[in-house]
């Protein structure tokens, strides 16, 4: 029997280590989860804006027949852009925690345009010192405890040593700046009306980047979409509820 292809893209600053607790709880499929380029063992693109980003994932899911498609969080723009434009070649789209309003604006923007300048300021850096700053593990740490939601420290522990180990692998100040302007100046609401193929989004309640209220306005958007909240948690479901994450994608796929 020939598994169905599922192919997961993850957020921001990540690389494909941050869905491998959901990948376990979905051994029924063939799972193909790059690296996003600019980060990790990830494709060096000319530019990194959400276009680009667009072509290069049409060229990966040309390699296979209507795979399934799965973006958490910065991978659900670029999926959902990708399912806006080229939706005939995937069978149905899964948001993980999709980023459901423009970052720029709300109480949250003044946040936004701080971190703009972080990363501008990176990039001005020289590359050595740039590299030092980008990694700082106390901004990762203090970003890794504020979206964490668990009371479990074992699990507080696992996913800050995930966040230090992997947040520091793009591949230069440039490439993650531009990545980070291409996050925050777009969302998935600038595509849901366009996208037609069934939509399924899953989304903690307690998530900080686009809270639940402005998750279910989101999902009004879409023709034909279903929303899946999991209690407790926030932005982190990949690395809190990955079993619950699963069961609800494996439910989605198999309906109808």
């Amino acid at each position: 029997m020939i598994k169905p292809t599922l192919i997961l893209i993850h957020g921001f600053r990540g690389t494909h280590h941050g869905l491998a607790k959901i990948a376990e709880y979905l051994p029924h499929y063939n799972l193909v989860i790059p690296d996003l380029p600019g980060f990790g063992e990830g494709e060096t693109l000319p530019t990194y804006d959400l276009d680009t980003y667009v072509e290069w994932l049409h060229t990966l899911v040309s390699k296979y027949d209507k795979p399934y498609l799965l973006g958490h969080s910065f991978g659900s723009i670029i999926t959902a852009a990708y399912a806006a434009k080229y939706g005939d070649t995937i069978e149905k789209l899964i948001l993980v925690n999709p980023i459901g309003a423009p970052a720029l604006e709300g109480p949250r923007g003044a946040l936004t345009k701080l971190a703009i300048f972080y990363y501008q300021l990176g990039k001005a850096l020289p590359a050595p010192i740039a590299k030092a700053w980008l990694s700082s593990h106390v901004s990762t740490l203090v970003m890794s405890k504020v979206m964490t939601k668990t009371k479990d420290r074992k699990l507080r522990k696992f996913i800050d040593q995930q966040h230090i180990q992997y947040f520091s692998r793009f591949h230069s100040a440039d490439s993650v700046h531009q990545g980070f302007v291409t996050s925050v100046t777009n969302s998935v609401r600038d595509v849901a009306g366009h996208i037609t193929i069934k939509t399924l989004l899953i989304v903690g309640a307690l998530d900080d980047i686009t809270p639940l209220e402005k998750q279910k306005e989101l999902v009004r958007l879409f023709p034909d979409a279903t929303l899946v909240t999991i209690e407790g948690v926030g932005h982190l479901t990949h690395y809190e509820t990955p079993k619950d994450v699963a069961s609800a994608v494996q439910a989605f796929i198999k309906s109808s």
